[in-house]
């Protein structure tokens, strides 16, 4: 799943700024004193420079900086290529173990993240927006046309594939998702206003309809193939061939970023309450369960707040928050409860702009890869126990993290 901003704001492609994001003094406590020492044997000093030996690239991560991409190995975090790419540019995983969909001025590109190259798959329009993979397919939404494009994942290993195309009444930013037994859904909206969705057979016969969610944005799939959809008051589920409004609790309740997990019927997302705010901080968070079809609030500890790159889930379907603390929290989606924080880099602010770096997190399995902008660090830790396996320093600032898929998914 795939997070994108969260107040529903159309994607532009701007050009990057170098910026350096303001960080809150912290305090050395003694747990952090120890974390420093153990961080000393996997660290080096120095900034990790690309290698070009044509050794493997393990598990690539890929980084956003001003000018390109770097590609690290996803173990030790070695950066391994550093790909030259002008621009704002934007990364997801590509549905297989080898190649991440990169957002660029001119549309949805590949980057080969082993070989350190981009490839000469593309798909050319007018704002890419959301890339969602899902059961074996990868579907590539364009805000600027309203065009969903959908492949196999395993067909970029041949070249670009040949996608089935489906195009929306009208151009709006929007998001599309394939469900296990190909149905499709897809966002309405114009440029105006976006009021729902509506879900499409196979042979892509409209077979529901739903303009009961004003401002659609964000989307998640948990397990038993229960797709949610974020409204400004509450979430939109599809399931069973239905759809069902889930209240948010209050007259404005905006859900938009979520992640979900194939291990969980429960789905992690944001949940902002100031209709007014030109930037709203949450200090709280919604969990969706899809199966009771309710919506729980659960504060963030200590007014921490977090943004639309801060959410993921774990390897048994824990939630992963970062919070504006300099911790990663874990969520018990069954019991609502923050079960650990684990202290990585320091506290932070959300900028204003969207597009401005600040700490992102990509989770796979155990593993939690964590940017800190103001030191220029990237982290792997295992989300499990807190352990920091591995920490890089980089040459330029990161901005947005994401990886390949794990073999074999």
């Amino acid at each position: 799943m795939i997070t994108v901003d969260s107040d529903g704001s159309p994607i532009t492609h701007l050009r990057k700024r170098s910026y350096f994001p303001v960080r809150t003094k912290q305090l050395l406590t003694a747990s952090s004193a120890l974390l420093v020492g153990a961080l000393a044997l996997s660290s080096c000093s120095a900034e990790s420079e690309p290698r070009a030996d044509g050794a493997a690239v393990n598990n690539p991560i890929a980084i956003t900086h001003d000018g390109g991409i770097y590609v690290l190995d996803g173990d030790t975090l070695e950066v391994r290529h550093d790909v030259a790419l002008d621009g704002f540019n934007r990364v997801n995983p590509a549905g297989d173990s080898r190649h991440i969909a990169v957002s660029t001025q001119e549309g949805f590109e590949f980057l080969d993240a082993v070989s350190g190259t981009m490839t000469d798959i593309t798909f050319p329009g007018e704002a890419p927006g959301h890339v969602l993979v899902h059961g074996g397919k990868t579907v590539l939404y364009t805000d600027g046309s309203g065009t969903t494009n959908i492949f196999d994942s395993s067909d970029l290993e041949n070249g670009r594939p040949d996608p089935e195309v489906y195009t929306a009444a009208a151009p709006h930013h929007g998001v599309s998702v394939v469900l296990e037994n190909d149905t499709l859904v897809t966002t309405l909206g114009t440029k105006e206003g976006r009021p729902g969705a509506i879900a499409l057979d196979a042979q892509r016969n409209e077979i529901a309809r739903s303009e009961n969610c004003e401002g659609v944005h964000g989307e998640a799939v948990a397990k038993g193939e229960v797709l949610a959809l974020g409204c400004r008051d509450g979430a939109l589920l599809f399931k069973d061939n239905k759809w069902v409004k889930v209240p948010g609790g209050a007259a404005y309740a905006a859900l938009a970023t979520q992640a979900g997990s194939n291990e969980s019927s429960i789905i992690l997302s944001d949940y902002k309450i100031d209709p007014d705010a030109e930037r709203e901080f949450p200090q709280q968070f919604a969990l969706i369960d899809t199966v009771a079809e309710k919506i729980t609030v659960v504060p963030m500890p200590n007014g921490a707040s977090y943004s639309s790159r801060s959410l993921g889930r774990g390897a048994h379907g824990e939630g992963l928050l970062l919070g504006t603390d300099g911790k990663l929290h874990v969520v018990d989606p069954d019991t609502a409860q923050i079960t650990q924080s684990w202290p990585v880099g320091g506290a932070w602010k959300e900028p204003m702009k969207w597009q401005d770096p600040r700490p992102a997190l990509f989770a796979r399995g155990h593993d939690a890869y964590i940017t800190d902008p103001a030191t220029r660090t990237v982290y792997r830790m295992n989300s499990e126990t807190g352990q920091i396996l591995a920490q890089v320093p980089l040459g330029d600032t990161p901005n947005e993290i994401s990886g390949t898929s794990p073999s074999g998914h």
